[in-house]
């Protein structure tokens, strides 16, 4: 369908260019030409990128709790809110543009957090998967996050970069570190030097190799001996309500029985 537009736009733009002087095309017609061509191509992308989300979407709503097998993913060393020591373990993949996720920030975040990381029953671990092929600023915008960490505002930037998500160039990325009492010259050297773009592309290929494929996508799973990997046992794909999260995690804690005490 989308192609036969296509044709359709340019047949039109050619009947047009040899109609109007009824003479040959002239140099200048073929370069404005081939432009409109350009952005019609560039157009056909873009919706069948859209296409390819809204398919996404719909698959997620009809089983959006599926089972991992032989999944164990390394934690340590990410940002992450809650008990060190829970058993469970809630890895988000999200992207800073992508309005499913600023809509799972909104109004789903805070019911898991009142009711499972604040209350030391799951670890929420947060990683990176900006869709750059949509999401123009994404990577930055990750990549702000993670410097605003090396001053101990990673969480604090995190909110702030959803409560702003049509307004993530650099110049406001610097603002939002000045907003937040940043060292904001240290927070653009290192958001100049790229210093976590290595970290951001390891996050989207560890999350393209277990099947992350949009945002926001996450597995729910338990925490290794030590706490610095997680066994997945369960993916949730998309921005459900909060009740399909509840579900999955009671479900999950049913299964874990408390560690034994220590005999003395």
């Amino acid at each position: 369908m989308i192609k036969r537009l296509l044709l359709v736009a340019f047949l039109s733009v050619v009947v047009f260019l040899v109609d109007r002087n009824s003479a040959p095309v002239a140099a200048d017609d073929l370069s404005d030409l081939k432009k409109e061509v350009e952005a019609l191509k560039q157009g056909q992308q873009q919706l069948q990128r859209e296409l390819q989300e809204i398919n996404a979407l719909l698959r997620r709503r009809q089983n959006p709790v599926t089972d991992v097998p032989n999944v164990v993913l390394p934690i340590g060393g990410y940002p992450s809110k809650g008990s060190q020591s829970a058993r469970l373990v809630l890895i988000e993949f999200t992207d800073y543009q992508c309005p499913f996720c600023g809509r799972h920030f909104q109004q789903t975040s805070p019911q898991i957090d009142r009711d499972y990381v604040n209350t030391g029953r799951v670890r929420h671990v947060l990683r990176d998967f900006p869709l750059e092929s949509i999401h123009k600023d994404a990577f930055k915008a990750a990549e702000a996050a993670h410097c605003a960490g090396d001053q101990g505002q990673y969480w604090q930037m995190h909110d702030r970069l959803f409560n702003s998500q049509n307004a993530l160039t650099v110049d406001h990325l610097a603002s939002y570190a000045g907003a937040l009492g940043l060292d904001v010259p240290n927070f653009k050297q290192c958001l100049d030097s790229n210093k976590y773009a290595g970290k951001i592309r390891q996050d989207l290929a560890e999350a393209q190799k277990v099947g992350v494929q949009a945002t926001p996508s996450f597995l729910l799973g338990v925490a290794e001996p030590g706490g610095s990997s997680v066994k997945v046992v369960k993916a949730i794909a998309g921005a459900h309500p909060y009740p399909v999260f509840k579900e999955a995690i009671d479900s999950l804690l049913a299964t874990e029985k408390p560690a034994a005490p220590r005999s003395q």
